[in-house]
């Protein structure tokens, strides 16, 4: 009688037959929400009918301390729909800080973000979502057909976007869009300066194009939101303004200062020929304004110099 070789201890040959192992979800869809009992139920239905198309998807729903019934509503949408996962904030902690919540949370190195409002085309998700296999971040861009715009947040857009081309050298359909996919390795590079407020989007865009990053702006319609809207035009706008400028600071800080230096040559060489030609004398107003455009010229270069270093 002939013995067979002995099996491997703890070894089952049939071993991937009896395990059914959990398989990574081809997306995570984060939705940050905050006071949206009225809008929450039909987002999650629309994402879950929309998503459906793709091959496997989870979606992390953000809970950030709401006063109304969004956590309740959130807590049965679980028992309908079970690629449905509920992180909850133990209080407010602003837009930015649940997509950060979120990402840790996420299954998936493919990252989708979509408002829980109803303003964003949901179809128009997973169309994103297979573009983002090409690129590094899909942004829904706002410049489609259909697009509902309140006058009040077109003033300061208008200036913001001019800004904005200005620093990342090139033109951005849309700055601050919350419908986008990207892949999560490049959002947690800039995880340390990404903003825990609604300047969230602002930030990653800036900072995505101004690394060389690969981003695609889609076109997409725009709806009227459902509620009352989170924005305060005055309070934020100033809020944008600070991180454009903070996040120009880190990536761009030649393009940022450039317009400052330039202003204070002109002025010194204006200042320069008044004190020649009609004073016949030089006055401290033109050498001050002379040195401080030296100044913020040199450390304009420094800046920039660093920069260039720390990305080598």
């Amino acid at each position: 009688m002939t013995l067979g070789s002995p099996a491997r201890p703890g070894r089952d040959p049939h071993f991937e037959n009896n395990v059914n192992l959990k398989s990574t979800p081809a997306v995570s869809v984060l939705v940050p929400c905050y006071n949206e009992e009225n809008a929450i139920d039909e987002t999650i239905q629309k994402l879950a009918g929309a998503l459906a198309t793709l091959e496997s998807y989870e979606i992390v729903a953000i809970e950030d301390g709401s006063v109304d019934r969004t956590l309740a509503r959130l807590q049965m949408l679980k028992e309908a729909f079970p690629q449905l996962r509920v992180v909850p904030h133990d209080r407010n902690r602003g837009y930015g800080a649940a997509l950060k919540t979120g990402m840790r949370h996420a299954e998936s190195e493919m990252i989708a973000i979509i408002d829980a409002d109803g303003t964003y085309p949901i179809h128009d998700l997973p169309r994103l979502v297979k573009m983002a296999a090409d690129y590094d971040m899909v942004v829904g861009a706002r410049t489609g057909n259909n697009v509902t715009y309140s006058t009040l947040r077109k003033i300061p857009k208008f200036f913001l976007h001019r800004w904005i081309n200005w620093i990342v050298n090139m033109k951005v359909p849309d700055i601050n869009s919350g419908m986008r996919v990207f892949r999560k390795n490049m959002a947690q590079k800039f995880v340390r300066i990404l903003p825990n407020g609604f300047s969230f989007t602002i930030t990653i865009t800036i900072s995505s194009l101004r690394n060389n990053y690969r981003v695609h702006f889609e076109p997409i319609d725009y709806y009227q939101r459902k509620g009352n809207s989170k924005i305060h035009p005055i309070k934020d706008t100033l809020r944008f303004v600070q991180i454009i400028g903070r996040t120009g600071m880190y990536f761009a800080p030649l393009r940022i200062l450039a317009p400052l230096i330039v202003a204070l040559l002109l002025a010194s060489v204006a200042s320069l020929a008044y004190d020649t030609f009609i004073l016949r004398d030089l006055t401290e107003k033109s050498l001050v304004l002379l040195t401080m455009s030296l100044n913020v010229g040199i450390f304009a270069v420094l800046a920039d110099m660093i920069d260039k270093r720390s990305n080598v």
